[in-house]
């Protein structure tokens, strides 16, 4: 019984390491479905192999938990929500909300045929005057969630991901109140599960059209 447990143990412990590790590579035929769960409702994204590094860090973040209780800390009605701030947990630094992240910044990834449609997701980052090479956010990003997009920050921004299910949650998140720097008066907290299904899947039950087929 002893040796059982341990073995079992032993499994557990080897499994979530090597969750922690994940190591994401572009597969021809499955892809990973991003959810963020809130308390107004779930968001599934799909992220783009076009700004691959952007890609791998969110998915080595969310693999790790580092997501987990982290709250959406500037919302703009009209515009976009933002979240991924580690400041943002319950036992963190509150004073420091919106400068937060992993310790380290991303090299933009711009030359990509994407624009600030409505549902596009970006990776947050310092303003020109401080970030000349416009570096991302180690771990902040943004959900376009107006109508008419927000081309203004086209090729400015690294966006790096697709709403497919939830933009009427997005919408929901947007129109909660907020204080004066846009922060939710309730947080929004969230946690990211990935999900890895068959690409034909995802189209068949999202309707998102992968490039090239």
């Amino acid at each position: 019984m002893k040796k059982t447990l341990i073995s079992l143990l032993l499994l557990l412990s080897v499994g979530l390491h090597a969750q922690a590790q994940l190591k994401y590579k572009p597969h021809k035929k499955k892809d990973y479905v991003v959810t963020i769960s809130t308390r107004l409702g779930d968001i599934k994204m799909i992220l783009f192999d076009d700004a691959l590094q952007h890609k791998k860090n969110f998915l080595k973040l969310a693999s790790q938990h580092f997501y987990d209780s982290t709250s959406f800390h500037r919302v703009l009605d009209g515009f976009m929500i933002q979240g991924g701030d580690p400041n943002t947990k319950p036992s963190n630094d509150s004073t420091r909300i919106g400068m937060g992240g992993p310790g380290y910044e991303l090299n933009a990834e711009l030359n990509t045929p994407y624009k600030h449609e409505r549902g596009m997701v970006a990776a947050a980052r310092q303003n020109d005057s401080v970030n000349p090479n416009k570096k991302s956010s180690g771990s902040q990003f943004y959900i376009v969630q107006a109508n008419e997009g927000a081309h203004h920050l086209d090729g400015a921004y690294t966006i790096f991901g697709q709403v497919i299910s939830g933009m009427e949650v997005v919408d929901v998140i947007a129109a909660e109140d907020v204080d004066r720097s846009a922060r939710p008066l309730e947080p929004i907290r969230m946690s990211v599960s990935l999900e890895r299904m068959k690409k034909k899947d995802i189209t068949k039950e999202f309707g998102y059209e992968y490039k090239g087929k």
